[in-house]
This record gives structure tokens, sequence and C-alpha cells, in this order.
């Protein structure tokens, strides 16, 4: 699953939302890039070498953007590596200093990484996001929808890994917003997420119920209220919520991982 705007479930690659235990590890962006380089047939290798190469004295500025739009396409089309078409995406955005580019790539980067299941790569897409979603709030402080994607950014990077801190910061920027219109409920479902991760239960568990009460068909917030009552120790509206997570998504690799927890509850 993973959060964008409104909730989307992708039935495709579907995962049972946990919470992993291991601190993130460090990523090299130069050594992925570097790899990713040497996997280029040579003709590609020189294209995106005169790329990189193609600043030249005059109006740098809007040469690196016109180069880094180049590169991100490059490598989405023709090399098929979106990590990188991500990081190039969010450089020209940088440069440009819009609030429209900024959220883009933003929103871009924090729906990819709701699906990275390498920690280290996790931890580096969130924090490129919240370096994004900064930059946009900076333009437009009022823009609530920019700092529910920033709390989301520490809840899905490395809450999600395990950092307890960056969980409650996440938690703390989407309380904000929930304080001022406690009817946003992309607010309230990440604010959920958190209560789970951080096993904050009982919070979560009343988070969850609003959303999924103002969205019966959230299939996200339904997952993990299921989460949530597990943690809790309720075993019935647990078995309840996964059976119920079943029928809505109908995946036969999700049902597979929801029966294997609810063996784990019987």
């Amino acid at each position: 699953m993973f959060f964008v705007g409104t909730t989307v479930a992708n039935k495709e690659t579907i995962a049972i939302p946990s919470a992993a235990k291991s601190l993130t590890p460090q990523f090299s962006l130069d050594k992925y890039l570097l790899t990713a380089k040497q996997k280029l047939p040579v003709n590609q290798q020189n294209y995106l070498a005169n790329l990189e190469n193609s600043v030249k004295r005059g109006d740098v500025r809007e040469q690196q953007i016109k180069a880094f739009n180049q590169l991100s396409v490059f490598w989405k089309d023709s090399a098929h590596v979106l990590d990188l078409y991500n990081f190039y995406t969010a450089e020209s955005a940088k440069l440009v200093n819009s609030e429209k580019n900024l959220t883009f790539a933003a929103q871009l980067i924090l729906r990819d990484l709701r699906n990275e299941e390498d920690l280290a790569k996790r931890g580096w897409k969130a924090e490129e996001a919240i370096s994004l979603f900064e930059k946009a709030i900076e333009l437009n402080p009022i823009n609530d929808s920019l700092k529910v994607g920033l709390g989301s950014c520490y809840v899905f990077g490395k809450g999600m890994a395990g950092d307890a801190q960056s969980t409650m910061k996440g938690i703390q920027q989407l309380l904000q917003v929930v304080k001022k219109d406690s009817a946003n409920m992309q607010a309230q479902l990440v604010l959920g997420i958190g209560g789970v991760i951080s096993t904050q239960y009982d919070k979560a568990v009343d988070r969850l119920q609003t959303v999924v009460k103002n969205e019966p068909a959230n299939i996200e917030a339904v997952s993990w209220l299921a989460d949530a009552y597990a943690g809790k120790g309720d075993k019935p509206n647990a078995l309840k919520w996964y059976e119920i997570s079943k029928r809505m998504i109908n995946n036969p690799a999700y049902s597979k991982e929801v029966d294997e927890r609810i063996k784990l509850l019987k």
C-alpha cells in the first residue's frame, strides 16, 4: 500500500503494514549511481556523460535545470531506474524553487518510499522528501497538505525503520494539522499508523476508526486497524478487521500473509 494525496491500494504489490525493528543503515548515492552507470551499454554511458558535463559558462542555473530534467527523463525512459528519475526530478525542483515543482517531487518520492523494502534507501528517500516538503512549506506555510506530507516522511521513513524519535517528530507535525482540522483524514490516517509503529495501540485504534467511519473503502486504514487491534491484544476485533481487509483487497498474496497473522493470533 502507498499514500499520496488520497489513499490508494496497489493490488499488485500489497504488503501488510508492519514496523521494522532495525535502525536505518546509511545509503551512498555515489555508489548507487556508479553501479547504475556501469550496467548501461556504452552508447548510453557516453550520452549520460555528455548530459552530466553539459553545464558550461553563462546561465549556469538554467543549464543545470535543463540538464537535471534531461537526466531525469533518461533514467526513467531509457535506463528505467526510477530512483534516479526521482532524484534528478528533485534536484531540478530545488533549483526552480516553486511550490508546484517541489510538491510534485516530494510526493513522488514519498509515494515511492512507501514501497521501498531496502532500509538504507528508505532512509535516503525520506530525507530527500523531507527537504523538498520543508522548502515548499517555506513558500506556503499555511498549506496543510504539505505538513501532512512532511509528517508522513518521518513516520514512513526512519520511523518505519525503528527510529522512535523520527516517528514522534512526524506525529507532532501531524497533530498540528488535526488540531486545526480534525476532518483531515490524511493526517488522521498517518497518525494512526504512527500509533501502531510506536506501539500506542489505543490511540492508533481511535485514529484509524475515525478514518474508517469517514472513509469505509479506505483499505489502508482497515489493514492498519487490524494490526492495531492485534497489537493491543484484542483478538476478536483483529480477526474481524483482517477478514474485512481480505474481502476488500481480494488478492491471494495479501490473503496468505493475513492468514499467517491470523494463525499467530489464534
